[in-house]
């Protein structure tokens, strides 16, 4: 190696450093404007002055709902169209490649049109209103898509070896799918069940528009609220004087991301879970 191209080597490594500091600066920098108020009221109260005061009970309340809401409809959906098109469709037939498209191009439509849609279908159509149930069905319908590519992945990745040890062992299809292939998959899965989890926590304009902006305590599925990142918006851009408040939940929102991700971690490590 030549003395360029080690000042090259040294010049990518140093660039790559600085990209990684970067998640870091913005974590110290919410760090120092936003750990005063994070205390046992500002958990367990509710917003005051606009949220510049009080806690932000009620919206961690309103998120967990609305992300519990997702996922129970997203994960069983998601799973079993994946186990559809790795089981059932050859994959260079006409109903997979099809499936195929449809799944590419739900992925890439914007999230103000999944609102769009939440909203004429869910809000207005079924009569739902803004609730946290409107805005829990469309996330589910947006995280859809990107869920079951991951978990499609996850599944394929299995060895056909695998199946033929399995028809020679003379198990049974469910037997397969319960003990060898899910288990196999499970890390995939849950990387897929992160990532689906994470954009739906960060998600603003789908929400704006199916779950409502109010912060009350939510007493059934069927009230309105607002989550965690539509309160970051609205302190951040709306209310004057609510950057620390503003800084302070988005280190909340951070934690219930890492909260989410070391469980699906330890489920994705522990395959045998799926195969009891």
């Amino acid at each position: 190696m030549n003395l360029q191209e080690r000042w090259r080597g040294y010049a990518l490594a140093s660039l790559a450093l600085l990209l990684a500091m970067a998640p870091l600066s913005l974590l110290l920098t919410l760090f120092a404007e936003g750990f005063s108020h994070l205390d046992w009221s500002f958990f367990s109260t509710a917003p005051e002055q606009a949220g510049r005061s009080g806690g932000i009970g009620p919206i961690i309340l309103s998120t967990l709902w609305v992300l519990l809401i997702c996922l129970a409809i997203a994960v069983p959906l998601g799973l079993g169209t994946a186990l559809f098109l790795v089981e059932q469709l050859r994959p260079d037939s006409r109903a997979n490649l099809a499936l195929q498209w449809a799944l590419d191009g739900l992925g890439t439509v914007p999230s103000v049109v999944f609102g769009l849609f939440g909203h004429c279908v869910f809000v207005v159509e079924l009569g739902w209103g803004y609730s946290l149930l409107a805005g829990g069905c469309t996330l589910a319908c947006m995280v859809l898509p990107l869920f079951i590519r991951g978990c499609e992945q996850a599944l394929r990745d299995c060895p056909h070896s695998y199946r033929q040890a399995a028809v020679g062992l003379a198990i049974s299809r469910a037997g397969y799918l319960r003990r060898i292939l899910l288990p196999f998959a499970a890390p995939g899965i849950a990387a897929a069940l992160v990532l689906s989890a994470g954009r739906a926590l960060a998600e603003t304009a789908v929400l704006l528009f199916t779950a409502g902006y109010v912060m009350r305590w939510p007493e059934s599925v069927f009230d309105s609220g607002r989550t965690l990142a539509v309160h970051i918006y609205d302190l951040a851009m709306n209310v004057s004087g609510g950057s620390p408040a503003s800084a302070a939940t988005a280190m909340v929102l951070l934690g219930l991301a890492l909260i989410i991700q070391l469980l699906a971690w330890r489920l994705g490590r522990r395959p045998a879970a799926f195969a009891r």
